[in-house]
């Protein structure tokens, strides 16, 4: 444990994801549920995981700057909206970028209502849900309806593409008209070995079949953090979600970097809806979302409102529903792995006298393994239900190692006393 200890954040990062894909080798192996380490669930789960990753910076940008944006979700119902019809008419990226622009729109719209008009934060991104939701119907019966492909739920089919990124040599990528050769494909084939093809799938799963998109949804990632810790506009930011007293005493102007910071957050909302209808399925329809934006707040949460802790929670979440559209019966394959991290952090919680908890974490452990060995077939609707499972043991487990913006979600006037 001291050893442990005394890694720098990003040591302990590797050492813990190492960890994990030895956990998921170990279980390949003994369950002979290759897909749960094939580079395809890794690249089916960049993809699932990029409309959370997206919702969950949102939320980063939203209550660093103060505001709690229960809004999310309606933010990406609007995204896939307009993302559709961007695509529909002119194409993908521009679908894209129209999704941007309304998010932003819909994001100073719910500024509006919480700092000009201090209207309770929760209640504000709650009418942006319901608002969203019945708005986006009413524009599909009056654009979509009587269109080939459309009707009053879904938009037509969108043209154009957003392209697709192999990487040449390590994943088979072509070189002009010649296809290069597949090196990590044909480590990662070698299924007897333990860890090495699974580290290779992992690899290959990264720069294999990733869209254009995905990559660029990733890389705001650094640029988020980048901003935000590195940056005077950042540094107001965060000082208008910890102390905006303190920071309008030194002349930021709170208000303005609220509208700034939640435009972006709108916008970032509305690309991932819009990844969902112009990049999933190319085609917007009614309930696209499924309940995403409120994965993507728990992200935000998870996470401690850092960029990176979001980007790990979209792949926890991500993973499961991966899975799932992969191969379900790779899915109770899960319940092995579940068992065997609930017994390693038993060990650790051990080394620390915590016994009540843990006799839980055994006791968990046991039930899952249990599980898996006794039930010959997972249910449909638990396969269905894992990701938002996952959602609610993953924050049930994270609350107490949390500390958000202190003034997040805070009343707050400028220029008066507080």
């Amino acid at each position: 444990m001291k050893f442990f200890k005394s890694l720098t954040t990003g040591q302990r990062t590797i050492a813990l994801s190492l960890g994990f894909m030895l956990v998921l080798s170990i279980v390949r192996l003994f369950t002979n549920a290759d897909d749960i380490t094939s580079s395809g669930t890794i690249s089916s789960t960049l993809r699932v995981a990029t409309p959370i990753l997206l919702a969950g910076l949102a939320g980063v940008w939203a209550e660093r700057v103060g505001i709690v944006n229960i809004g999310i979700e309606g933010m990406m119902i609007i995204g896939t909206w307009f993302g559709g019809y961007g695509a529909w008419k002119w194409g993908s990226w521009a679908g894209i970028a129209l999704a941007i622009v309304a998010g932003s729109l819909i994001g100073l719209l719910h500024a509006l209502a919480t700092v000009r008009f201090n209207v309770n934060h929760v209640v504000s991104g709650i009418a942006i849900n319901i608002l969203a939701a019945g708005t986006t119907e009413y524009l599909s019966i009056i654009f979509f309806k009587g269109q080939k492909g459309g009707g009053e739920s879904q938009s037509p089919a969108g043209k154009g593409g957003y392209g697709e990124f192999d990487m040449p040599f390590l994943s088979g990528g072509r070189i002009g008209s010649w296809r290069s050769p597949d090196i990590l494909g044909w480590i990662e084939q070698k299924h007897d070995l333990p860890l090495i093809p699974d580290l290779a799938g992992l690899l290959r799963g990264l720069v294999s079949d990733i869209y254009i998109p995905t990559i660029v949804a990733i890389s705001l990632v650094p640029l988020t953090a980048f901003i935000l810790w590195r940056t005077r506009f950042g540094l107001r930011v965060r000082s208008s979600g910890e102390s905006p007293q303190a920071g309008e005493s030194l002349g930021v102007p709170i208000n303005r970097l609220r509208y700034q910071a939640m435009a972006i957050s709108g916008g970032l909302a509305a690309f991932g809806g819009a990844y969902l209808s112009c990049v999933f399925t190319s085609t917007y329809r009614q309930g696209q979302t499924g309940g995403q934006g409120y994965i993507g707040l728990a992200t935000t949460i998870f996470g401690n409102w850092t960029p990176f802790g979001v980007f790990r929670g979209s792949i926890l979440f991500g993973f499961p529903s991966a899975l799932k559209f992969r191969d379900e019966k790779n899915v109770p394959a899960l319940l092995l792995v579940i068992a065997v991290i609930l017994i390693a952090l038993g060990i650790v919680s051990a080394m620390k006298n915590k016994q009540m908890l843990t006799m839980g974490l055994f006791i968990g452990a046991a039930v899952s393994a249990a599980t898996y060995f006794l039930v010959d077939e997972v249910p449909q609707e638990f396969v269905a239900a894992t990701p938002y499972i996952v959602t609610i043991l993953v924050l049930a487990g994270a609350q107490q190692q949390l500390r958000p913006p202190a003034h997040a979600g805070i009343a707050y006037r400028a220029g008066e006393n507080h």
